[in-house]
């Protein structure tokens, strides 16, 4: 299990699957040495079709497990360990035991990536942040993890609670842990009910809302509402921190690089800043998507992963930076850096990468955001603005999908031609370059199998050939009455 997207060619991720495969190993021979005792925190819960609810065919869950990670003191001289303490819901069979437990042996590296030294600290902070858990056939779980750094004399080691969902949804989740830390101050055993009563909840469509009815001694029982976005795409999304950390003329510099199919490294202190920043990143690319490797919280012993020679976008603690060696044909970005110097290394084109006229037609759209603006309105207007940019760039393809002979025949898309009718041709040498990578590859193939299918990304190239056509009607017509 690897956390991040698989390259479309395994060959060259065949050293980081092997790095994940040597880890696996290693934690399952330090589980043979010693046994680690991990008490229930709250009454261990029976399978679903035990407690009088069996799931209904096709019902996605919130979340498969939660989890709590702790920083254990460990044997020897070895300092602290991540172990879990708490889990819910248990593994029923030897088999889903197993399989858990290569899941969540994993969790414990992304809750605490930067290692297991720890000491009191002398102020409380708590951070949100995700990653993502990917194995080797595709399929790829969502782990959203609530950290909290306890503080003060006698203070306890952090801990981290952590969910494993199918499932895409930052905000959601993030109000679910506000829900769990305000039960963790009264008792472990208020926990339990609360994510019972979660997990059984129908997860919400677009726009929808699900109520949650909880109990809390001395303040009754409480509904909570969890309003899922309307633009499902943009749920695990929150373009604020991108935009804050960067200017955005430098978020268009990175933007290229990513469309390109770039080695990419952020380097920042908080987890959460580098979750958010990568996962805004790539969101600005929709409607395609990153087809490599994206870790956006590498643990410290996975760091060699940034030698891999295929394209990948990796978000490094700025603890780990001084390990980063190599810095060849690398764009590493200091998202802590004063502004002007955020680029630590780069490949020097970056800026010239995107014709001159779509990168000014890309900054006036968002100047149109306001500062103050709600995180949804937010996210309307940046991810507007990116998709316009693929709509004039790319935004003919479908003119370009056609039949070769009979209606049998698969639907083929003719490069040549697509590329001939970019316009303006002062865009063709970065279509050209777009066409090449693999997000668009994929995307191609996508619609080759299905080339008459009403899409969100062609009703908004609809929407736009409609007002070029009236505007040329329009333009026309002006002439004509000069004339």
């Amino acid at each position: 299990m690897m956390s991040g997207q698989t390259d479309v060619d395994h060959g060259p991720m065949k050293k980081i699957s092997s790095m994940f495969s040597s880890l696996q190993e290693k934690l399952h021979r330090d589980k043979g040495e010693k046994k680690v005792l991990t008490p229930p925190l709250a009454p261990t819960p029976r399978p679903l079709s035990h407690q009088g609810r069996i799931p209904s065919p096709g019902q996605t869950f919130f979340f498969e497990h939660l989890v709590v990670v702790s920083l254990k003191k460990s044997n020897g001289d070895k300092g602290y360990e991540p172990q879990i303490s708490y889990q819910f819901p248990k593994a029923t069979n030897r088999s889903q035991k197993e399989e858990e437990e290569k899941c969540l042996k994993a969790v414990t590296l992304f809750c605490f990536p930067e290692g297991v030294s720890w000491a009191p600290l002398t102020e409380y902070h708590s951070e949100t942040f995700s990653f993502v858990l990917t194995e080797i056939d595709g399929s790829r779980r969502n782990g959203y993890c609530r950290r909290l750094l306890p503080h003060g004399k006698g203070a306890r080691p952090p801990e981290a609670y952590c969910i494993i969902s199918r499932l895409a949804c930052f905000g959601l989740f993030s109000k679910i842990f506000d829900e769990v830390e305000k039960r963790r101050q009264i008792s472990m055993a208020m926990i339990y009910p609360f994510m019972q009563s979660l997990r059984e909840a129908p997860f919400p469509a677009p726009g929808n809302t699900v109520k949650i009815k909880s109990f809390i001694p001395e303040s009754g029982t409480e509904i909570i509402s969890l309003t899922r976005p309307q633009d499902s795409w943009l749920e695990h999304v929150d373009f604020q921190t991108l935009f804050h950390c960067l200017t955005d003329e430098e978020v268009l510099q990175v933007f290229a690089a990513t469309v390109l199919e770039r080695r990419i490294v952020f380097i920042a202190e908080e987890l959460g800043t580098l979750s958010q920043v990568l996962h805004g990143v790539a969101a600005l690319l929709f409607p395609f998507l990153w087809q490599h490797t994206f870790i956006s919280i590498v643990p410290r012993v996975l760091l060699d992963v940034y030698l891999a020679p295929t394209p990948y976008l990796l978000g490094i603690q700025s603890s780990l930076q001084h390990q980063l060696t190599d810095h060849a044909d690398l764009l590493i970005v200091d998202l802590s850096a004063p502004k002007g110097s955020k680029f630590i290394t780069r490949i020097g084109d970056e800026d010239t990468l995107i014709p001159a006229k779509l990168q000014e037609e890309l900054l006036q759209a968002l100047c149109r955001r306001s500062s103050d603006a709600p995180t949804e309105e937010l996210n309307r207007v940046i991810s507007e603005a990116f998709l316009t940019f693929f709509v004039k760039t790319v935004g003919h393809f479908a003119d370009h999908i056609k039949k070769s002979g009979g209606g049998k025949q698969a639907a083929m898309f003719q490069k040549r031609n697509f590329l001939k009718a970019v316009e303006p041709k002062s865009s063709r040498t970065f279509v050209k370059q777009f066409v090449q990578t693999q997000m668009f590859d994929l995307f191609i193939q996508e619609e080759e199998k299905q080339p008459n299918h009403e899409g969100f990304f062609r009703k908004k190239v609809a929407e736009y050939q409609e007002r070029r056509k009236k505007e040329r009607m329009k333009s026309s017509w002006m002439k004509g009455v000069v004339v």
